[in-house]
């Protein structure tokens, strides 16, 4: 392992507490915070961990911290906040943004962090829940090469495949990339299934064709868990999130001046089940939205 690194992580949620699980269980001092959901805290306190009373006491203990949060504006208030990170942040420390973040903000955080000597990282995630749990999480690193081959070790104790996409924000670039293209798989499945029904074709003959194919997916199958099996927890990732990744995206081909014919359509159509209050829904349940608007009922009905 080389030179001990203590670590730090806000943000032990759906993801980040299987990440910080596996840690903590491979050999590294860890520090966690708590937000809303004691829980998964004590969880970890339990496997070894300890708590600190906020960020920035998070940060005075640490030389690695990880941030695994919704979106840019928290990643913004753990480390600039009141008791943020901020404030107590080392020379020679390393932040590792795990958030699918607004590349945008990434840049400028980067910046404002490397004048007090802090390095940056960003290594959005890929997979599921489960995935952190087991270690087997993707990650697309953002770094230089040399925060990279120091902060490699720590993302393999969670990570099964961890690719250096580039240098700082080419991460979270690179996630909101990927996420185009998963999300747009779940824009085109809703309406091939809506439209499945409309003309007479169940899920499960729609499915006979599909699973097993040139077309199937992993993705594929996470989200066919909901409509053929009801399960509401086979891929654990809202509506609202899908709906947030999607606007960096659009921010992102602005930016570049893309024409971004397809990627509007697909936040489109995620926007329009947030509009009918579907927020915290789960992707796959983007069906329902789809079929109601052609009159049709949803998978529970």
């Amino acid at each position: 392992m080389g030179v001990q690194e203590t670590i730090g992580f806000v943000g032990v949620g759906l993801m980040g507490h299987g990440m910080a699980k596996n840690i903590v269980e491979k050999g590294y001092p860890l520090y966690v915070v708590a937000h809303r959901n004691r829980a998964p805290v004590d969880d970890l306190i339990a496997r070894g961990a300890k708590e600190a009373g906020s960020a920035s006491e998070l940060a005075a203990q640490c030389s690695v911290v990880f941030i695994c949060v919704s979106g840019s504006p928290e990643v913004e208030s753990v480390i600039n906040g009141q008791n943020g990170l901020k404030n107590a942040l080392k020379r020679g420390s390393v932040i590792v943004d795990c958030s699918t973040s607004n590349p945008v903000s990434t840049a400028a955080v980067a910046g404002d962090l490397a004048r007090l000597g802090v390095d940056f990282a960003d290594a959005p995630l890929s997979r599921t829940p489960k995935d952190a749990w087991e270690g087997k999480l993707d990650t697309m690193v953002g770094a230089s090469a040399s925060v990279f081959q120091r902060i490699e070790p720590i993302l393999k104790t969670w990570a099964g495949r961890v690719v250096h996409v580039g240098g700082v924000g080419d991460g979270h670039r690179m996630k909101l990339l990927n996420n185009f293209v998963s999300l747009g798989y779940g824009a085109l499945y809703a309406e091939a299934l809506a439209l499945a029904q409309k003309v007479g074709i169940s899920p499960q003959r729609f499915d006979a064709v599909i699973r097993g194919g040139r077309m199937d997916c992993g993705f594929y199958q996470t989200f066919m868990a909901y409509t053929l099996e009801g399960n509401r927890e086979s891929h654990r990732f809202s509506l609202a999130n899908a709906f947030k990744d999607l606007r960096y995206l659009e921010a992102m081909a602005d930016a570049a001046g893309v024409v971004n014919m397809m990627g509007n359509a697909v936040k489109n159509t995620f926007g329009v089940a947030i509009a009918a209050h579907g927020a915290s829904d789960n992707v796959p349940m983007l069906v329902d939205y789809v079929r109601r608007l052609n009159g049709e009922p949803s998978t529970q009905d």
